[in-house]
Parts: structure tokens; sequence; C-alpha cells
């Protein structure tokens, strides 16, 4: 195998988890990667705008094993995972996933997983960067329920774009293709024991599989990579600018532990009225009731191109510091500079024009609804 990529400038020692994807990832032409839970994830193959194109045109493959799953079984399992966040499970089925919030005692978003109900009291959290698998532990420790956390051999990869479909129905036959957004099905690929889902991180029509032998990895990755091939099938990072546009949010830049889901425009994964209990459900009673003080909109911001933002960057009304822009980016269809912005209520409004410090100057930002493309996401459940 010829090496396209020094690990020694990222990884020193064994400390950081490889997926088992990852030599299939090196061999693609990976040229980047970062690291999350505890892993490599691979973030470039070519630049930014190229990969775009080729989600929006064609199909692409994402190594996404870094989402590591928190396992919840036993007699208990739908009651504490239920108390670990404010969606109201009784509205999931078994097959089927849901986007939630798991929150603290003061309402903050300690993550945002995908979760899937495999069985009555059998679930799976498919974690962003942060570690959920000790926050349940602890709070397991003192529910006095009776259930099992740990992580499981499961690895996903996504398989996004317009040609999904076809990858898939190659892959698993025309049964996949009645496959409900958010909803999944358990299958065997010449012994290779996968899942598959309706869902994505791009706003695009995809799938994720995920496998459940890390030793067959490299052999997954071949079989999607062959199925795809009649369809331009291309190896990418993930997409800033597509989940931009479709206003998906990235755990640890545009929401946090200091960010409650009123904030975040996630008020719509709390049930209140639910009767079971849930973990910070009295705080967040208390600021849905007082109004949040702060909001995540959409703003586009004036001027040449912008490389999407490396660091947080300074938003200001009438020459005082007001908020941040947590994520920005150029998005070519749309020839404007997009991202989020953190800012005070009173300047959250639709047409309010804020001043953006960008590593190119300060720049005029105007608050614009999100998401920026496909508000009803007419596109990934089509």
């Amino acid at each position: 195998m010829t090496t396209l990529f020094d690990m020694a400038k990222i990884q020193r020692g064994a400390r950081l988890r490889r997926s088992p994807f990852f030599n299939a990832t090196l061999e693609g032409g990976c040229s980047s990667y970062t690291v999350y839970n505890h892993m490599l994830l691979p973030t470039a193959y070519d630049d930014l705008e190229k990969e775009y194109w080729k989600l929006l045109n064609d199909v692409t493959v994402w190594d996404v094993s870094v989402e590591r799953q928190v396992e919840i079984t036993g007699p208990d399992g739908f009651a504490f995972t239920n108390l670990l966040t404010p969606r109201d499970l009784t509205k999931c089925k078994v097959g089927q996933g849901k986007y939630v919030v798991i929150t603290a005692d003061d309402g903050g978003i300690i993550n945002d997983p995908v979760l899937l109900r495999l069985g009555e009291n059998h679930f799976w959290l498919a974690v962003a960067d942060s570690d959920l698998l000790l926050w349940a532990m602890g709070i397991a420790h003192n529910s006095g329920m009776d259930v099992q956390i740990r992580e499981p051999d499961v690895s996903p990869m996504q398989i996004q774009g317009p040609k999904s479909k076809l990858v898939m129905q190659s892959l698993f036959g025309d049964e996949v293709l009645e496959l409900a957004y958010y909803y999944f099905l358990e299958r065997d690929l010449d012994g290779i024991p996968v899942i598959v889902t309706r869902t994505g991180w791009t706003g695009e029509v995809g799938f994720e599989i995920y496998l459940r032998d890390g030793s067959r990895g490299e052999e997954l990755w071949d079989r999607v990579m062959a199925a795809g091939e009649p369809y331009n099938i291309s190896a990418t990072g993930p997409s800033d600018i597509r989940r931009i546009e479709a206003g998906i949010l990235n755990y640890g830049i545009d929401v946090t532990l200091d960010t409650n889901p009123y904030e975040a425009g996630l008020g719509w994964l709390v049930d209140l009225e639910q009767e079971a209990d849930f973990v910070g459900k009295e705080a967040l009673r208390r600021i849905k009731a007082k109004g949040a003080k702060r909001k995540l909109v959409g703003v586009e911001i004036a001027g040449d191109p912008l490389d999407l933002n490396m660091t947080p960057w300074s938003v200001s009304v009438d020459g005082r510091e007001v908020g941040r822009v947590t994520s920005a980016v150029y998005s070519p269809r749309l020839e404007k500079n997009i991202g989020y912005a953190m800012v005070p209520i009173e300047s959250s409004e639709t047409g309010s024009t804020l001043t953006v410090a960008t590593p190119a100057g300060d720049r005029q930002a105007t608050v614009v609804p999100k998401p920026f493309v496909d508000p009803r996401k007419e596109v990934p459940k089509s």
C-alpha cells in the first residue's frame, strides 16, 4: 500500500483509534483527518467545493465510524433511554430512528445523537463528539434501573447523493427503496452483518450502513465502492457546505453544553407534556416560560467568497460585540456566504443587520431564515 498521508503529523502512539475502514480511506486518497470521539475522522479527499458537487450530482461515501454507538439494553432499557432525552420515545417504534438531544440538569445540550430503537428495550445512540457513554453510565449508576450500557462493535458509513438509491438497490435489492426516512432494516450482506438506515448528515437523499463486525470493514467498503462504480461514486469527507445549507448543526461548534434546545432552534425536540420525567425537564420548562435570551440564526455575509471558518467570528451591532458566527462557508449554488450566528434575541429578527469580523475584514451580515435550501426536507425524504 502506498502511503498518501503521514499519520505521524496527527497521531503519536496508539491512543487514537482507527476505524475498520481506515486503510481503505488511505488507499482511496484521503488527504486530511481530524480527531473526533477519540478516533481519526477522514475530512477531505479533494477540495471542499469539488466534493460538494460530487455529493449534489452523483453519490458519495464517507467513513463516520467516529459516531460511536452507546448501546442501552436491559429490562428498563426503554424507561432509562426516555429519561436521557426530552423527546418522547413512546412515539418511536421498533425499527425506527429519531434525532434527539441529550440534556443536562440545566437544560444544556450534552449531545445530539441519532437514536435507533432495535427492540422494546434495546437502543443505539450514534453520538456526536462528546463522552455520552460516560454520561449515560453515570445516570444509570444513580437511577436504580436495571440497564446495561456499553459501546458495541458498530461502525457506520454514509452513502449520500441523488444516485445513492441505485447503489443501495444494487447491494440490498428493491426492498431498500421502500425504506422510509429515519427507519432501518437489519440485513446480512453476503455474511457481513449490517443495519441500513435512511439517514445522513447532508440534506441529500441518503443512507447509512452500520457495520456490526469491525473485522469486515475493508470488505464492506470494497463492496460499496464496486456497487457505486457505475454511478461515479466518490469517497469524500463531510460536506460543510451542504450541511450548512440544510440547517444541520455540528455539535461542539453550533451547539455545546452551554446551549439549550430553545436557543438552538431545537425546541421541537422537547416534549414537556409527556408524563415521564427526563433530565433537565424543570430547567427547560422554566426556559420556555421565560423565553430564550439568545438564538442561533441563519446569516448571509456580504462580499467575496469566504473559506470555512476555523474559529468563531465575532459579531457586533453598532460597534458592540454581541455574539459569534459559529459556522460559515461559501455556497456555490446560492453564490453567497452563509452560516449561523448566536446572537441576542433583540438581534435575531429576519432582516437584522450585523457586522462580522472575518479573516478578510469586517463584513456586513443579514439575518435570514434557515435552512437555506429545502426547508421542508423534501430532498432527503424523497
